[in-house]
């Protein structure tokens, strides 16, 4: 969807400690081997703060930074990958309460790991669509996998579950960015590869079951072994396709992305299923933060381009890619020009 006169007015994230992955192979946690291989340095880990009041804090941060006033936001929207408190509870209006404390309407979106995707495409949809609404909305995401039924070291071989909390103001009034164009693509015959053998009634948590993507790849090869064939794509033909697509709505070249902010997915499968698809080598990526993060879910990208931006690694008039993948399998792309440097109370804030 090509987008104008559609800005990030504000980023902001919350990033707990950072556990370094050959601590986790001392004690026991994750193999040797595969740490070696994943290329992580180290994973976000959050013992205490919930998933929605990461989400609160980024927010505080992003607010301060977009100069815009709780009256300003038309509307909330709360995006994650997993679970965010008790059951039938809403997240979204319990960040709202906390953060904007307006009567705005407060939607949460599943689309797993591209959800901050699917939230800004939503977002410059409904500025676009009602002029006379309120100027700005925005966008919150948390996740937190210190819990019981999650073992972030062992659930899957293509990443690090990592802890934190992202947000972004999407406003019609200048910005930091301005959005270029955001849309993504899925390939819905790929479902199974996240399924497995699993049943969906009842759903695996309410039996107790782990988080386990890796058992249900295992149930795949398996399947393949025995002469069935798996529901496999190159999932590289559809990250290739709506980079694309997106940089055509944009009026940009690969050539003039200056930076890519990727999922934090572990060196091979980034590299396989991202960066070499996409023609990027690493000093365009943001491999050399994502390393040190693991992969947040939501946030990767939010947090890679905080990263860029406050660090002087793109400047006034460069391009930035946000590129991501969900479950489905969906791939989902973002084209923004950097519009600002920021100034000496955003880079301490």
């Amino acid at each position: 969807m090509k987008v104008e006169n559609i800005h990030l007015a504000g980023v902001g994230t919350y990033l707990p400690k950072a556990v370094p992955t050959k601590e986790a192979v001392a004690a026991g946690w994750y193999d040797a081997d595969e740490c070696e291989a994943s290329g992580i340095e180290s994973v976000l880990v959050e013992d205490s703060v919930s998933a929605p009041d990461m989400a609160i804090r980024a927010a505080e941060t992003a607010l301060r930074r977009s100069g815009h006033e709780p009256d300003d936001f038309a509307a909330l929207v709360h995006t994650n990958a997993y679970h965010q408190g008790p059951d039938g509870w809403s997240a979204p209006h319990y960040v709202l309460l906390n953060t904007l404390g307006r009567t705005i309407p407060a939607v949460e979106v599943r689309q797993g790991c591209l959800g901050m995707l699917a939230s800004l495409e939503a977002a410059a949809g409904r500025l676009i669509a009602d002029p006379s609404s309120k100027d700005a909305v925005l966008l919150t995401t948390g996740d937190n996998y210190s819990t019981p039924k999650v073992n972030r070291w062992t659930a899957s071989k293509l990443f690090l579950l990592a802890d934190a909390g992202s947000s972004l103001v999407v406003s019609r009034r200048s910005g930091f960015a301005r959005v270029l164009a955001v849309g993504s693509l899925s390939d819905p015959r790929m479902e199974a590869l996240h399924r497995g053998a699993e049943q969906l009634l009842p759903p695996s948590i309410t039996a107790g079951l782990p988080l386990d993507f890796e058992s249900r790849i295992q149930y795949w090869r398996k399947q393949w072994a025995s002469g069935v064939k798996p529901p496999i794509g190159h999932f590289g033909d559809q990250v290739a396709a709506i980079a694309d697509r997106t940089l055509a709505e944009a009026g940009v070249t690969m050539e003039q992305i200056r930076r890519v902010c990727h999922v934090g997915f572990n060196d091979d499968p980034l590299q396989t299923m991202f960066l070499e698809p996409l023609g990027v080598e690493d000093d365009r990526s943001i491999w050399e933060h994502s390393r040190r993060i693991g992969h947040t879910g939501v946030s990767d990208f939010v947090i890679g381009l905080e990263r860029l931006w406050l660090d002087g690694e793109v400047e006034p008039g460069d391009h930035v890619m946000l590129v991501g993948a969900a479950t489905g399998m969906e791939a989902g792309c973002a084209v923004l020009e950097i519009t600002a440097a920021p100034g000496p109370q955003t880079a301490a804030a």
